[in-house]
């Protein structure tokens, strides 16, 4: 068994350093002047993104639910250098709003080359208690009106040969206590992605899909929710944001961040219990 799981690991690390050396490189210059709309971003990893394409000289436009936060990131935006900072608030679990934020891009921009999905629904960290009318919510802001953006999207995405970039969790593929419907809507999100990204290449779209897992992110919503209960590491949403924008940027199919969300994801089909250990090893919580 010892021998059997030091050669995974080793075909793991092999398979990892192949795809990373054979990855497209990121141009920097690639994003200046580039037409971006980024969801989520008046706080944590959103904000962050805002940050990073206003430093590579990218056209943004930015939404989120509160619209003074919006307009200090845009400030902040414009000191940096974007060519063009604008936002728009709206709320994701609207039946209009996730279309109407596009049109407003689109329109502002004159096009579109990169839509980044990255907003997500506040939920409790806590037991499930069978709250239905609370799952359907966050189903709606957390995967529907994902669906809803990018079908708005593509037809600017492809005028563009564009990317569309969808912030997921590795808890849409793997699961977790405390978090059943967050998990329920980052599986959808998984599944309805990747299944898109096929019937695009089936279609020859020059569309590409970037699906981003990522692990604990240290924003502040994050922290608070996790404070004594887990002893996992948190990594740094600046960082996790440049990650993000890089994937997209090369038109990578995934990333991976921080890395150990890799490795959790390739083995936890292969060792179920050892993966179950590790989880509830991670939690704090006495009954």
């Amino acid at each position: 068994m010892k021998t059997f799981t030091k050669v995974l690991l080793a075909s793991v690390a092999v398979v990892w350093l192949a795809a990373k050396w054979t990855a497209p490189t990121f141009n920097a210059e690639s994003l200046r002047g580039a037409k971006v709309l980024v969801t989520g971003a008046s706080t944590g990893i959103g904000e962050q993104m805002a940050y990073h394409y206003a430093t590579f000289g990218a056209q943004i436009v930015i939404t989120a639910r509160r619209e003074k936060i919006l307009q200090q990131v845009v400030e902040k935006c414009l000191s940096l250098g974007a060519q063009k900072a604008l936002y728009i608030a709206a709320d994701m679990s609207s039946d209009t709003d996730p279309e109407r934020v596009v049109e407003f891009a689109v329109e502002q921009l004159g096009g579109l080359d990169y839509l980044v999905l990255n907003h997500i629904g506040s939920s409790p960290f806590s037991m499930w208690q069978g709250d239905v009318e609370h799952l359907e919510w966050l189903m709606k802001v957390n995967f529907l009106s994902y669906a809803q953006m990018a079908w708005k999207g593509f037809p600017a995405l492809e005028q563009n040969k564009g990317a569309l970039v969808v912030v997921s969790s590795l808890l849409g593929k793997m699961a977790s206590p405390f978090v059943a419907p967050y998990i329920s809507t980052k599986f959808a999100l998984n599944g309805f992605f990747e299944g898109l990204r096929h019937e695009l290449a089936l279609k020859n779209s020059n569309v590409s899909i970037s699906i981003c897992t990522l692990g604990l992110i240290d924003t502040d919503s994050a922290m608070e929710k996790v404070k004594g209960v887990t002893n996992l590491p948190a990594y740094p949403a600046s960082e996790a944001a440049l990650k993000i924008i890089m994937t997209g940027a090369t038109g990578e199919r995934e990333l991976f961040y921080p890395w150990y969300t890799y490795i959790l994801t390739l083995s936890k089909d292969f060792f179920p219990s050892i993966r179950d250990y590790v989880v509830l090893r991670s939690y704090n919580y006495i009954p």
